[in-house]
């Protein structure tokens, strides 16, 4: 598994001219820059939240503080929001750092316009250092839906290994249970429940933005990218459906684990119940024989003591049978 880079500059700035060719720019000139070349160009401008730079230049580029304050706070859910003539998304990828869950997930928050894009990011995220990668190899974006839907299908792309995962997880549990007298950790099944619910409840408004930017009235979004848009929504939505399954695996295996522990207290109550049956009425009858008061039978001969052994032999043998009649022991 890939570890996102850790040592991303704290503000990336790139101008791409819509036909596959991107140059960087420097930071300061992020905000004056207008497009001057061919039709479809527009810029990027990626910065870390922490840096004291971020915020004076979210405000140099023009932003209201409706939107810096959609930039810049502190948990943030995906959504999409028009805002005057541009688009606030927030969307989110798995945890790809060593050593954390991947259900914590790193949101990645932009501000959209006909010929600008704004990044905000707290935590570096494997998808934007694939999609810096991907323009290094020069595989460029051409607008910025096409930007956003690169983008989203990269998040797919990473968070594909982690629901692989899961269902390896789920798929080795399974196997475990169909063994005699196999040992499944209910904190495993918790764990696994748990990643799933986290991951989906963070998967599925995403696919929600994706959709609701795909089908807003936005001039700037041309019909491809709408398409692209919808193609990564879609990759997003199997992925959530996937892992509503293994939600759905994991409480099947719980089910099961509680019907053998189910079966296995009864069939020892059963045994209890026999032995409380059988040994309830022998007890009975020798409490009697034993009481200290004159005229128990056979208290002056000798042989009365076996002569009760086997009558309470007996009595128990007929127990056993009536219990075995009753179907007990079925």
């Amino acid at each position: 598994m890939t570890v996102s880079n850790p040592n991303f500059p704290d503000v990336m700035t790139w101008i791409f001219d819509g036909s596959g060719k991107a140059v960087s720019l420097d930071p300061d000139e992020f905000a004056s820059w207008i497009p001057a070349g061919p039709e479809g160009q527009f810029a990027w401008q990626h910065l870390r939240l922490e840096a004291p730079s971020t915020v004076p230049l979210l405000r140099a580029g023009g932003l209201d503080e409706f939107v810096i304050d959609a930039l810049t706070a502190d948990e943030t859910r995906p959504r999409c929001t028009v805002h005057g003539d541009g688009v606030i998304l927030n969307l989110r990828g798995v945890n790809l750092q060593e050593g954390q869950p991947p259900e914590d997930m790193i949101s990645v928050r932009l501000w959209l316009t006909e010929n600008k894009i704004i990044g905000v990011w707290r935590r570096p995220l494997d998808a934007v250092a694939d999609m810096l990668a991907a323009i290094d190899r020069g595989q460029v974006p051409k607008s910025p839906g096409d930007f956003v839907a690169r983008l989203a299908l990269r998040l797919a792309d990473r968070a594909e290994p982690a629901i692989t995962d899961l269902n390896e997880r789920v798929d080795d549990l399974e196997e475990a249970l169909l063994e005699a007298n196999a040992e499944i950790s209910r904190s495993e099944l918790a764990a696994i429940r748990r990643s799933s619910i986290v991951l989906r409840r963070y998967l599925v408004p995403q696919r929600d933005a994706l959709t609701t930017l795909e089908i807003e009235d936005v001039p700037w979004l041309q019909a491809h990218d709408r398409s692209r848009l919808r193609e990564a929504s879609e990759r997003i939505y199997r992925i959530g459906e996937d892992l509503a399954a293994v939600r759905e695996r994991v409480q099947i295996i719980h089910d099961q684990l509680m019907d053998e522990r189910a079966e296995r207290m009864n069939s020892r109550m059963l045994v209890l119940s026999v032995v409380s049956a059988v040994f309830l009425p022998l007890g009975l009858v020798a409490g009697v024989l034993g009481i200290n008061v004159g005229g128990i039978p056979g208290a002056e001969s000798p042989h009365a003591f076996w002569v009760v052994c086997a009558l309470l032999v007996a009595l128990g043998g007929m127990l056993l049978g009536v219990a075995r009649w009753l179907g007990m022991f079925r």
